[in-house]
């Protein structure tokens, strides 16, 4: 990792070079999402199974996991995987619980009547990944969230593995959940089957979860025929450090987002000319004993640096404007900061919060936004799984009251059968 010394400059060249990271799909990505998009809208399953033997390399028993399948994969797995996955559920379902909103009416004393209706979408589409990347753990921030908003119907959907057979795991999270179908078959395939619909799979309103540049394009692509939840970009994680904090946390916490992916950005700033010097110390000493440390070692070599600041003014100032999916501040008194951070996908206070705390446990949701959306977007939450309506009730002394005011805008704005529809009435 490369130590940038912060002279107004320096960080922020590195900062531009960041954003060659984006996982923008190239044209023959986009090409090819495109046709497999409209092969699946027009020929259905037949186009699903060609997809599923020419990239998967064999069809798999059944499309559709049975419920008894399902049911069993929980009854059969490791007691302690259970108890883990269970424990998690608890957090992750009281978080999202206090997420909920309620509708409202509002009747005035003239008689008109206002008010919002809330309720959760019809169905909903859930992509998980399979084989080598299966992560139970998303099943959980995807499926509870969208549980508690309402969501009458959660449809899986999920790659076989090389045995033609559902992972596992992800049908313990499935079934600890409450999905209601899980279906075999991935890729952008599945996500244009999921928006579509096919005489297998159903037609979804919404889909949710991560998957690679293939089906992240087919997100991007379909959104406005259903909705989705955000295009995601590569992990990112930003430590705020001080001089109070424990290089080896530092060094740990920065490896466990590298971990993920080559493209993956971990960075630390920090006021700290010793802590950066000993972080850098404790990453070479502790990436040794690392099953990813190819993955951890190219994307802190390609994507990683040690800023060190001259004020913590500075430190926060470039936290926010980088904007982190994962933001860690180990300062001497975090909780100080948490106002002054305004742009972040979830922060972490303190020396014993670390990221993977919140990717499988704490409670709020580990689904973010990336490439410095956190700007403008949000988590993951129930918000994510609901539709508002809202609603008018007028009686005619009240209309009487208001019509010349409507009328007026009406005419202003040369829309004069808007102003017709109030005034035949009168």
């Amino acid at each position: 990792m490369n130590i940038i010394i912060a002279d107004g400059s320096a960080e922020r060249a590195f900062l531009e070079g960041l954003k060659s990271r984006s996982q923008e799909a190239d044209k023959q990505v986009v090409e090819a999402v495109s046709q497999i998009i409209e092969n699946v809208r027009v020929r259905g399953d037949e186009a699903v199974r060609e997809y599923t033997l020419k990239f998967d390399g064999k069809l798999p028993p059944a499309v559709e996991v049975s419920r008894e399948e399902i049911n069993d994969a929980l009854t059969g797995a490791d007691e302690e995987f259970v108890n883990a996955l269970l424990d998690a559920q608890e957090n992750i379902a009281d978080f999202h619980n206090r997420q909920k909103h309620q509708s409202f009416l509002n009747p005035q004393p003239n008689g008109v009547i206002l008010g919002q209706r809330i309720r959760g979408l019809d169905r909903v589409g859930l992509y998980v990944p399979g084989g080598t990347a299966a992560y139970p753990s998303s099943v959980l921030m995807n499926a509870i969230p969208a549980k508690i908003a309402g969501v009458k119907e959660l449809i899986m959907v999920t790659p076989p593995m090389k045995d033609g057979r559902a992972n596992p795991d992800i049908l313990v999270a499935a079934a600890i959940c409450g999905v209601d179908r899980v279906f075999l078959l991935g890729g952008a395939q599945a996500v244009a089957a999921l928006a579509y619909g096919t005489e297998t799979i159903p037609k979804v309103d919404k889909i949710v979860g991560p998957g690679n540049i293939f089906v992240a394009t087919a997100k991007k692509l379909l959104y406005g025929t259903v909705d989705i939840d955000m295009i995601a970009g590569p992990s990112e994680i930003l430590v705020l450090a001080d001089d109070s904090a424990n290089p080896k946390f530092v060094a740990a916490d920065l490896m466990s987002q590298a971990e993920h992916d080559k493209l993956a950005s971990a960075i630390l700033v920090t006021t700290s000319q010793r802590v950066a010097d000993e972080t850098l110390s404790e990453i070479a000493r502790q990436v040794q004993n690392l099953s990813r440390r190819e993955i951890i070692e190219t994307s802190l070599e390609d994507f990683g640096a040690v800023i060190v600041c001259r004020t913590t003014d500075e430190a926060v100032e470039l936290a926010n404007s980088l904007a982190p999916e994962h933001l860690e501040v180990m300062m001497e008194n975090p909780l100080e900061y948490l106002g002054r951070l305004d742009n972040a996908g979830s922060i972490f206070l303190g020396q014993y919060a670390p990221e993977p705390l919140g990717d499988y446990y704490a409670g709020p949701n580990h689904v973010l936004p990336t490439s410095g959306t956190a700007r403008f977007f949000s988590p993951l939450s129930v918000d994510s799984f609901i539709k508002k309506s809202s609603f008018i009730y007028y009686t005619q002394q009240a209309l009487r009251e208001a019509k010349e005011d409507i009328v007026t805008i009406a005419q202003r704005e040369g829309l004069t059968a808007h102003a017709n529809s109030i005034k035949v009435r009168f």
